[in-house]
Formats: C-alpha cells, structure tokens, sequence
C-alpha cells in the first residue's frame, strides 16, 4: 500500500517525471500525516494557505502571485505554508525555488520536488493515483465477474456452486474478475472498485476439476482486471417456507453494505434443474432497467389498477 510520500515518488516518478530538490528523507514520511488535522487536509492541490494540502503544488500561477507579495508578505506566508507540516512541496513546470523557499524547507525539514509538467497535468495523475492507492479495502468471500456489462459478485455458502456457475457464465462470453478473494476498494462516495489479487488473477477453483486457468482455456476475452460492483447475488438453498416469503412482485431485492456504500443484493433460491446462468442474466438486465429508472413490478401494479378503473369507472357526478 503506498502510505508514504517515498513510495509514491517511486511509483510515479518516471511518469510524472518528479525529482527531489531536496535529499530524499530517511525516514518514511506519512503522506496522510499523524494528527488528526492532518487526517482532514486534502492529500493534493495549489498552493492554499487556508485549507492547507498535504501536497503542496507550486506552479506558474502560484509563483506570479508569490513573486507579486511585498517581502512581509512573502515571508508570512512562507511560514505558514511550511508551519503546516505539509508531507511535500512540489514544483511544477520546473520552477526553481528561491533561497527563502529552500532555507524555510530545510529548516522544517519539509521535502520539496519539482517536474517538468503544468501544474493541472501533475495534480490531476497525482490525484487520481491517490485516490486508488489510498482507497479504503475490503476482502469478499464469492467470485467476482461482469455481466452484460455490470459487475456482479456471486456470494453464498461454500460448496453451494459459485464457481460451477462462475463457469457456465464465461462460456456463455461473461468475464471473470476474480474467484475466491476480490478486493474491493471505495473510489469514489459511491462507487466501489472490484479487483483480484496478483497471485490469484486468471484462475477459477472448480470442485473436482480443480485450479482452471480461464485466460489459457477461454482467451484474453474472458478476463477484465477490475470493475465497478453493480451487484450482490446470493445464492441460497431456500425451503419452501422461505420461499414463499419472497415477495411475488419486487422479488428479493435488497441491499449489501460494503464499505459504507449500499450496493443493491439478490437472493437467489438455488435448487435442482434451475438454470442460474439464465436467471443471473435476467437480474442483471431487470438491474440495468431499474437503473435507467423502469421496474417491471411497478409497471405491473399501475397496469392492474388501470384495469381495475376501466372496468369499475367513477360514479358519474351531477350538477344541481
């Protein structure tokens, strides 16, 4: 996980062609910081002074408007930038700091790092690199494939046939993300991200077929690195009793909790000569019409009640 400003210098230094002004620190220097107003800062942006950025970006527009100060001036704020403890300042379009900028740093031990790109071009990979590397993570029990489009996590108790359905899926030209373990990372204040982990990528765990390499087996096309989750299936071997608690209209649709993101999960009753693959590619079709704002079982009722007006009209009404 990329939690200091070293390895994130590493990381991205030949892309974003950053280079250290000053020495690199021994120590790993926390990017989030150790106190709680740091844990508030945003991690990257301009130079601010007032909400100050973890990841202080100094470009052209920044420097004219250094260079403009009166020396007071200059020189208070100055302090207050580096009075923050930012993990970093960072020059764009190769700006070289002045004395006063280089002796502030090195008197608050604050690194500083220039790069030849504009200043939106290094804020905007920055951030986005950020964003994915710092994300919140979790770890899921199923397998994670994508469907007609939509990601889709199948979950439910061991041995209940994941993975057997995971298959039928990709020869029927799904893609498989990840099998056993996807993690999950919040990218976004609604959208999580579903990826596999390195040691895990192309393979598929097939009860009494074993390890199936599914890229060698089924081609390049039958597997995507990540997706965004757009749906929980849960599979369950349900008794007539709690079948007949499912509602016969709006079905099992419920909601799943992941990362503090509801994510919308269907219960889906497994039981001998159910075709799963069919049913799974009809949830994610009913999905996709629910998000583009259509529900069959609504269109149902406001149908049956049309009906019932038609055939029941009002009682005429009579004017005095």
């Amino acid at each position: 996980m990329i939690d200091s400003l070293q390895l994130l210098i590493a990381q991205t230094a030949p892309q974003l062609k950053l280079r250290w002004l000053t020495k690199e620190p021994a120590a790993p220097r926390p990017l989030r910081g150790e106190s709680p107003k740091h844990a508030q800062q945003s991690l990257i942006g301009s130079l601010n002074c007032i909400h100050p950025n973890r990841l202080q970006v100094i470009g052209r527009p920044e420097q004219i408007y250094l260079t403009g100060l009166g020396s007071t001036a200059y020189a208070e704020t100055i302090d207050k930038l580096f009075a923050d403890h930012p993990a970093a300042v960072i020059f764009s379009d190769d700006i070289e700091p002045d004395a006063t900028l280089l002796e502030a740093a090195e008197r608050t031990q604050t690194p500083l790092l220039a790069s030849s790109l504009d200043d939106q071009d290094l804020i905007n990979h920055l951030r986005y690199f950020l964003t994915h590397a710092l994300a919140e993570r979790k770890t899921i029990h199923g397998v994670f494939i994508e469907v007609l489009g939509m990601g889709v996590l199948l979950v439910g108790d061991p041995a209940i046939g994941k993975s057997e359905l995971a298959l039928e899926l990709i020869s029927r030209g799904h893609r498989i993300i990840a099998d056993d373990a996807p993690r999950f990372a919040r990218i976004a204040p609604e959208t999580i991200e579903g990826t596999c982990p390195e040691t895990l990528r192309d393979f598929l765990e097939v009860r009494g077929l074993g390890i199936l390499n599914i890229r060698a087996m089924f081609g390049e096309g039958a597997v995507v690195r990540s997706k965004t989750l757009h749906l929980v299936i849960d599979l369950q071997p349900l008794d007539h009793r709690q079948l007949e608690c499912i509602d016969r209209l709006s079905g099992s649709l419920t909601a799943m909790s992941i990362l503090g993101v509801a994510v919308p999960k269907i219960v889906m009753p497994v039981a001998p000569g159910r075709n799963l693959a069919i049913l799974v590619e009809a949830a994610v079709r009913h999905q996709i019409l629910r998000i583009r704002g259509y529900d069959a079982g609504v269109d149902f009722i406001d149908r049956q009640a049309r009906a019932i007006s038609v055939d029941r009209p009002d009682p005429p009404t009579f004017k005095r």
